[in-house]
């Protein structure tokens, strides 16, 4: 849950702030259109390259308890302190929100939604996941289908019509 409220307000300041900068600043636009592209370009490569040179499986260690405390802090560190969290979501989301005009903030819910989704979807499909992921296949599977859909927004972003 934190990671989709810390999530939501980042669409939201991505969709009405940092979208609002790019309508009126041409080279503000020109660099986050080449820069997420650039972006999106290499991430898509390396997950590619691993695919297919590295060797991961997922080996959950013994079970421990921790503090809610420690585990709080933990999730707004590894949210706040991530860089790809503001370039996914307010560079990314906040330029092709652009393109919906007067409707952006239901493309900033639809978002938000997507994102909750997908939060609790990986917080919850984790343990039935775990068994899949303990075989080095299911991560190249994973790394070449992240390489592509990177691609595919990659290629998106360059070409909209923003």
């Amino acid at each position: 849950m934190i990671c989709a409220l810390c999530d939501a307000l980042l669409i939201f300041a991505g969709v009405f702030g940092f979208a609002q900068v790019i309508q009126k600043f041409e080279l503000v636009r020109q660099v986050a259109i080449y820069g997420g592209f650039i972006f999106l370009f290499i991430y898509s490569l390396k997950s590619l390259y691993a695919a297919f040179r590295n060797s991961q499986s997922l080996r959950p260690s013994a079970q421990h308890e921790s503090k809610f405390s420690k585990i709080v802090l933990l999730t707004l560190a590894f949210t706040w302190l991530n860089p790809h969290v503001y370039l996914d979501t307010m560079l990314l989301i906040g330029s092709v929100s652009i393109k919906f005009g007067g409707e952006n903030i239901i493309f900033g819910i639809g978002a938000s939604l997507a994102s909750l989704v997908f939060f609790f979807s990986l917080g919850y499909g984790a343990r039935v996941l775990a068994p899949i992921f303990a075989k080095e296949i299911s991560w190249k599977i994973l790394e070449i289908f992240v390489g592509i859909v990177m691609l595919v927004i990659a290629f998106s972003l360059l070409f909209a019509k923003v």
